[in-house]
């Protein structure tokens, strides 16, 4: 909601609010710019034997399509319209509900993981827990991950600077808040390297939640500044593939059966 001193749709009161029903703007940059997972990290994640999982939060359903051949069936729920919509054009076989973490249109003990990538930050957990746990199944497990860019990398370090708040920053290192009934966190990462080239890469850029909720100015002056550093650093000037290194954080937690 834009109110009168947010003239760019940013509510200071409630910043996380803003930033995540962001995503629905721009479902096309983000399917063309944001990366998928590796499978290890799923395989590592999926409990042995699971045939139904949902897809929590699945956006455009990049999650969605390395799941689809190891299960029997996967629901995406997604909360944004915009976002089911590229989903549903993009990954047909699998079925799609709209909800949330906090309100998921399943029957109880229906499911036997729900996985969530990139998404546990925007989430209450105080709401969520509690409704991920009604949809699992006895011996469920709830799985977590998030592809966080490789910051050793120099050129990447630059990278982060020019396009992400600290604000983001801290939300995708933090560690996944669940608790009870769930047991213990196991986590563990997987690093590996997405390629692609300049234009998915500023597509990237430009689906980043606080790049979306700028002014039209100051997101034309990031995807400037970072054309600038891709033009003139080493690692990526001339490159017509361009290797951004990843580690995808994974966390996985029973419920108690």
């Amino acid at each position: 909601m834009t109110t009168a001193s947010s003239p760019h749709g940013f509510d200071a009161a409630n910043p996380l609010s803003t930033l995540a029903s962001s995503f629905g703007q721009a479902a096309d940059v983000y399917e063309r710019g944001r990366p998928s997972y590796p499978a290890e990290a799923v395989e590592w994640l999926l409990p042995l034997g699971a045939r139904h999982v949902v897809d929590l939060g699945a956006g455009t359903g990049k999650l969605t399509r390395v799941l689809l051949p190891r299960v029997e069936q996967v629901t995406a729920v997604e909360p944004s319209e915009g976002m089911r919509a590229t989903l549903e054009r993009a990954v047909p076989d699998a079925a799609s509900l709209a909800g949330s973490a906090e309100s998921m249109p399943l029957d109880d003990s229906s499911v036997d993981a729900v996985f969530v990538a990139q998404a546990w930050h925007w989430v209450d957990p105080r709401a969520a827990v509690p409704e991920v746990a009604r949809v699992l199944r006895p011996g469920g497990t709830l799985a977590l991950l998030w592809n966080i860019r490789d910051e050793t990398v120099p050129w990447l370090a630059e990278l982060s600077q020019v396009m992400h708040s600290p604000a983001e920053r801290d939300m995708s290192s933090d560690a996944p808040a669940v608790g009870e009934p769930f047991a213990p966190i196991e986590r563990r990462d997987f690093p590996w390297v997405h390629e692609l080239g300049r234009d998915e890469l500023l597509a990237m850029i430009a689906s980043r939640s606080y790049v979306i909720t700028l002014s039209e100015d100051d997101r034309a002056q990031v995807l400037r500044d970072v054309g600038q550093l891709l033009d003139t650093h080493p690692d990526t000037r001339g490159a017509e593939t361009i290797r951004l290194p990843y580690v995808t954080r994974a966390s996985r937690t029973l419920l108690p059966g």
